[in-house]
């Protein structure tokens, strides 16, 4: 039978280690760590071997096309493909509203990234193509450099509208694909899931704002630059112009969204019943577009349609080197949101399915993506999270089922797109606006933060107000500065503790926490649970006070006196006596008299040319005052210290100079040799391995001190 926890023993027999006594014990490896010169020749080394697994690094398909179970997998594939498909195609007309682009050039975006990222990249369920959120803002781009109050013909204005589209969609993938040959995927690291939560629900939100024109039937510009969501919605357009709403596509609009609705909510709940998900929003299109065209809704109340759509494919053109110039930092941001929303997604479905992602093989796909797909007339593309989820949840095992849904697409592309020619556009709002639901629904994160970290809460609360009052490109940037923000509070201001011996045991634990902790007498143990650095090391010395003394004044104080006791022996009118220190005369000194230059006080207090020891707790003569320290030893606790730098390393060595023993464990003593931190005062024999270990040599070296129990009054008393 298993022993209960409790009647557990452990018991162990071993010498008191210090970090000196350990090395003589037992023979340290000598390791080579490699400095940045080897890491530069490794990587630019060249090998078979070495090709071989760049190759396949950089052309993913090699690896897993060869292993494809086509009997298994492909019937699958094609289904997952087929529905894929079908919402992709509705989505890249629907999101193409939100790049202000025709809708039928959201059929390129559908189709060109997919044939692209089926050879380069690295996840086998993400749908790429549009995205809501860069839609928007390729968007804003576009609204901002080509507005509709300009000179110009719908024509005209189109073209110059998917030229800026495009172009900065080139750029977005050039940025994409630099970052990836860097090799720093790892930049997604500080967009946190609660920034990029806080961001995307913003983005919702913008993305409803922007589609209230169209589901209205109102015909207004759409929202560009700071504070114009606000401006937008509340005064100059939305309000003022609700009188002119098209009940047609009001009416349109709630049904459609009433409908969809109650199916996807149907369909969450049944899934595990359905084979396939119910594609009720390209069969309510297809109802819709009947209606419309039957009923001739265009003609007879007005509605916005979607009209042409792009036939065949076109000429890849090259992008304007003025549009690139104006949006370096638009697309820039685009980029790095493009790639986190992209690589989140991707992760959460490689660890389900247990197999491997790429992060800069992500980044180099993408990057080659939009890069084509800008070239051909396409705008930006990412993941999206409805699309991907619908590839995963239909039987989808490889990128093959993506690569069939961008046949769906060139299918209409093709040859039936002159059907969606009396689409009512207040249905495409309306399917956008009720694929929001889950990015809006992120709300409900606030209350959960908030009781857990409120750090965090910040952060999202300051990702979604500033994206949705000052844009997400303004929005993405003040959010990423409250998150660095954060983090340098975490570390520049942690949770320093004082620690006490939990009885009967080695663990030592912070004593405001525990009813029975034990202290010895003129001892304190300190833990700082972060690196020291320069940003923090004030704050270290602060929290020092914690154990009962200032060490900085302490030390400026003594050298003080020191001071002021040479001159007083030097003017004779002190004397040393068997008693000590005896005043010859009744002399009093002032704080004027002493002339020590500022800068000799932070040394060490050097008493070797003074006639006799000075005992600092005692009473001085002449009236000096020194703060009294009724301790012997402090154990500094560096365990949890990752890192020091030279300004902690300065300030740790100042601590040693009022004579105080530090007993620290902890695995930085390398830096420390590394930078000479140990000379003829500071000895490397201060450190040991544990805080016990420090502990009990202390017991050794001052066997007068007595333990105390901290709170004996709740104290419960073992048998």
């Amino acid at each position: 039978t298993m022993i209960p926890p409790k009647y557990r023993q452990l018991t162990v027999s071993r010498p008191i280690y210090s970090e000196d006594l350990f090395k003589e014990e037992y023979e340290k490896v000598q390791r080579h760590h490699k400095t940045m010169l080897d890491h530069l020749k490794a990587y630019f080394s060249c090998s078979k071997q070495k090709a071989k697994s760049v190759a396949l690094t950089l052309l993913p398909i090699a690896s897993w096309l060869p292993a494809y179970r086509f009997k298994e997998w492909i019937v699958q594939d094609m289904i997952s493909g087929v529905s894929t498909g079908l919402v992709s195609v509705l989505q890249g007309l629907g999101f193409a509203l939100l790049a202000s682009v025709p809708a039928g050039y959201g059929l390129y975006a559908a189709f060109y990234p997919i044939l692209i990222y089926f050879f380069f990249g690295t996840s086998k369920h993400i749908s790429v193509g549009p995205f809501p959120v860069l839609s928007l803002m390729v968007g804003a781009v576009v609204n901002n450099l080509v507005p509709t109050s300009i000179n110009a013909t719908d024509v005209t204005l189109n073209e110059r509208r998917v030229t800026v589209a495009s172009s900065v969609t080139f750029l977005v993938g050039i940025f994409q694909l630099g970052l990836g040959i860097l090799q720093v995927g790892f930049i997604v690291i500080y967009l946190s899931q609660t920034l990029v939560s806080g961001f995307t629900c913003a983005a919702a939100v913008n993305v409803l704002i922007s589609q209230l024109k169209f589901i209205l039937g109102i015909s207004i510009d759409s929202p560009s630059g700071p504070l114009s969501n606000i401006w937008y919605f509340l005064f100059q357009d939305i309000f003022t112009q609700l009188h002119k709403t098209n009940i047609a596509d009001l009416v349109t609009s709630i049904i459609i969204m009433i409908v969809v609705f109650v199916v996807k909510e149907l369909n969450d709940r049944y899934k595990a019943k359905l084979p396939v998900p119910i594609p009720i929003e390209v069969i309510m299109t297809i109802i819709a577009c009947g209606v419309s065209y039957a009923c001739d809704f265009e003609n007879i109340y007005n509605v916005d349609v979607v009209g042409t759509v792009v036939e065949g494919y076109q000429a890849p053109v090259a992008p304007d080197f003025e549009v690139l110039k104006n949006s370096v930092m638009d697309a820039f941001s685009m980029a790095i949101v493009g790639f986190a929303i992209a690589f989140s997604v991707a992760k959460v479905y490689s660890i389900k399915h247990d197999y491997v992602i790429d992060g800069n093989q992500e980044l180099i796909a993408f990057g080659l993506s939009n890069m084509f797909c800008g070239s051909f007339k396409g705008f930006a593309a990412s993941t999206s999270l409805s699309r991907s989820a619908v590839q995963e949840s239909t039987g989808g095992k490889t990128q093959l089922a993506g690569l069939i849904s961008a046949l769906m697409s060139m299918i209409v592309i093709l040859w039936i797109g002159f059907l969606l020619y009396p689409l009512q556009k207040s249905v495409l709002a309306s399917l956008i606006v009720i694929n929001l639901k889950g990015m809006l629904m992120q709300l409900r994160e606030v209350p959960y933060l908030y009781r857990k970290d409120k750090p965090d809460c910040v952060v999202w609360i300051v990702s979604f107000i500033a994206s949705v009052l000052l844009g997400l490109d303004i929005g993405l940037a003040v959010a990423l500065g409250i998150e660095l923000i954060t983090v340098l509070f975490r570390t520049q201001y942690p949770r320093c503790e004082v620690l006490a011996n939990i009885e009967g045991t080695e663990i030592y634990k912070d004593k405001k926490d525990y009813a029975c902790v034990f202290e010895q007498e003129g001892v304190k143990i300190f833990r700082c649970p972060s690196p020291i650095f320069f940003a923090n090391i004030d704050f270290f010395r602060e929290k020092l006070t914690a154990v009962g003394f200032n060490p900085l004044r302490i030390l400026r104080k003594r050298n003080k006196a020191l001071r002021k006791l040479k001159k007083l022996l030097k003017k004779g009118e002190l004397q040393v006596t068997s008693r000590g220190l005896v005043l010859a005369n009744a002399v009093v000194l002032s704080e004027s008299e002493d002339d020590l230059n500022p800068e000799e006080l932070d040394k060490p207090v050097n008493c070797k040319d003074f006639p006799v020891e000075i005992n600092w707790n005692d009473d001085l003569p002449a009236n000096i005052q020194v703060p009294r320290i009724y301790l012997h030893s402090i154990v500094l606790d560096f365990s949890s210290v990752s890192f020091l730098d030279i300004s902690a390393l300065k300030g740790l060595k100042l601590l040693s100079h009022i004579e105080i023993q530090f007993y620290s464990p902890g695995y930085i003593i390398e830096k420390l040799e590394q930078c000479s931190f140990f000379d003829n005062e500071i000895k490397s024999s201060i450190f040991f391995l544990t805080i016990h270990d420090a502990m009990l040599h202390i017991q050794e070296t001052h066997p007068q001190t007595t333990r105390v129990c901290w709170r004996s009054k709740v104290c419960k008393s073992k048998p």
